[in-house]
C-alpha cells in the first residue's frame, strides 16, 4: 500500500488533466484545448544519461537510451524543432511498445533534442495519405500512449506546441523547465513539477531514478487501477477526435484532397 500511496501524486494528474484540457484554448487547425508553451531560446542544461538500447539504431528520428531502469526516448529532429512527421509518429508507437515489453525498463521518459520538446505536427505531413490513413495514423499514435502499461513521464525541456501539448494529459508525470507558461500549465494540472533551467536535468533524473527503484509490478498494477477504468472511453474519444483533427487539418492545408467530402460526412462512432 505504501507504493500505491507514493504513486498517487503521479497518477492523480490523469484526473486533473481531463479538467485542464477543457480549460485551454482551441487551435484553428483542429487539436482542441491545447496549450502552446513558448521557450524557443532555452537549451537543455545537460543530456539525459544512459547508453543506446539495442533497438535504438533502427530509428531514424528517435534516440533511445537505458540507464538503471529508466528508458529515455528522445525526439530527434532538432533541425525541425522535433516536429512530428509521419515517420516519427510511427516510430514513437514502436518505441513505446518496445519499452512496454522490455523487463529492464521500469520508467519510460520522453524528451526532445536541443531546446524544444516538440513543435507538434510537421506541416509537410499527409500529402500522400488518404483521409482514413491520416486518421488511423493519429489514432495509433495517441492510442499507444493510452495503452502504455508502465509509468510514462514527459521531460519537457522546451516548447511543447500543438500535438506536443495534446499528449501531456496521457502521461503519468510531466516535468518542465521554469518559465511563465510552465507555471500556468502546472496550475491547471498539465505539469507535475516545474524546475529552474539550471538544475532541470538533475532534478528530473533524481526523480526518475527514485521511481525506477520501485517494484515494476507494483507500478504496473497501480497504473492499471487508476487508468483502466477510463481506457475504453479514452480510446473512443481518441478515434472521434482524430477523425475531426484530420478533417480540420486537411481543410486548412489540402482542401482539394480526394475523398474529403465523403470523409467529413462519414459516421464517426469511436471505432477504429
Amino acid at each position: 500500500m505504501n507504493t500505491v500511496r507514493r504513486l498517487d501524486t503521479i497518477f492523480r494528474r490523469v484526473y486533473h488533466a481531463k479538467t485542464a484540457a477543457r480549460l485551454l484554448p482551441t487551435y484553428t487547425w483542429g487539436l482542441k484545448s491545447k496549450l502552446m508553451v513558448q521557450d524557443l531560446t532555452r537549451s537543455m542544461s545537460s543530456s539525459p544519461p544512459g547508453v543506446p538500447t539495442a533497438d535504438s539504431s533502427r530509428y531514424e528520428h528517435l534516440l533511445v537510451t537505458l540507464h538503471e531502469g529508466v528508458r529515455t526516448i528522445t525526439f530527434n529532429r532538432p533541425e525541425k524543432k522535433n516536429a512530428l512527421n509521419e515517420k516519427l509518429f510511427e516510430e514513437i508507437v514502436v518505441a513505446l511498445q518496445e519499452a512496454a515489453d522490455d523487463p529492464n525498463t521500469i520508467i519510460t521518459a520522453t524528451t526532445g533534442s536541443g531546446n524544444v520538446f516538440t513543435a507538434g505536427n510537421d506541416q509537410s505531413n499527409f500529402r500522400t495519405l488518404t483521409m482514413t490513413q491520416i486518421r488511423d495514423l493519429l489514432v495509433r499514435h495517441m492510442g499507444a500512449f493510452v495503452d502504455f502499461p508502465k509509468p510514462l513521464v514527459a521531460v519537457v525541456n522546451g516548447a511543447a506546441v500543438g500535438a506536443g501539448t495534446s499528449l501531456l494529459p496521457l502521461y503519468d508525470a510531466v516535468y518542465a523547465t521554469e518559465r511563465i507558461s510552465a507555471a500556468e500549465a502546472y496550475k491547471v494540472g498539465l505539469v507535475t513539477e516545474v524546475f529552474p533551467e539550471a538544475t532541470f536535468q538533475q532534478e528530473v533524473q533524481q526523480r526518475l531514478q527514485a521511481m525506477a527503484k520501485l517494484p515494476l509490478k507494483s507500478l504496473v498494477y497501480s497504473k492499471a487501477l487508476t487508468r483502466d477504468i477510463h481506457k475504453e472511453a479514452l480510446h473512443k474519444v481518441n478515434v472521434a477526435e482524430c477523425q475531426r483533427v484530420t478533417e480540420r487539418l486537411v481543410a486548412m492545408v489540402m482542401p482539394d484532397k480526394e475523398g474529403y467530402q465523403e470523409f467529413v460526412l462519414s459516421d464517426c462512432d469511436g471505432k477504429a
